[in-house]
């Protein structure tokens, strides 16, 4: 049998829809970094207005605000997360490491030997 390694997708979901998955945390967490939505959909291969649609999305289905705009000035527009939404990024963060964490503790302790890897002892 040739090595193996767990995969999965991880998302969070509300009776109104989708409010948070690991695609829409890197969008909202390169829109904090670069303070730009054009620059944060340019860097993940998005159009503007598909990048926009899916922070309305979120924003929605939350109920309230995850980023702000300001528009114009000499130095043009900047986007910035609402104190809601970098929570929201940082929370969500911390949780999917925690999800990863568990899934490669799990997958060593079950898995591990039939993937090549001696098993823990506790």
């Amino acid at each position: 049998m040739g090595e193996f390694v767990p995969r999965y997708k991880l998302w969070l979901e509300s009776a109104d829809g989708l409010v948070m998955s690991d695609y829409r945390l890197r969008l909202l967490a390169l829109i904090a970094e670069t303070g730009s939505l054009a620059a944060a959909a340019a860097a993940m291969g998005l159009s503007y207005r598909r990048a926009w649609g899916k922070v309305k999305e979120l924003e929605a289905n939350l109920g309230h605000p995850l980023v702000r705009s300001e528009v114009g000035g000499a130095g043009g527009g900047h986007t910035a997360l609402t104190p809601e939404g970098a929570r929201l990024v940082e929370a969500y963060d911390r949780f999917r490491r925690r999800v990863e964490a568990a899934v490669q503790a799990a997958f060593a302790e079950e898995l591990g030997p039939l993937a090549g890897e001696p098993r823990p002892t506790a």
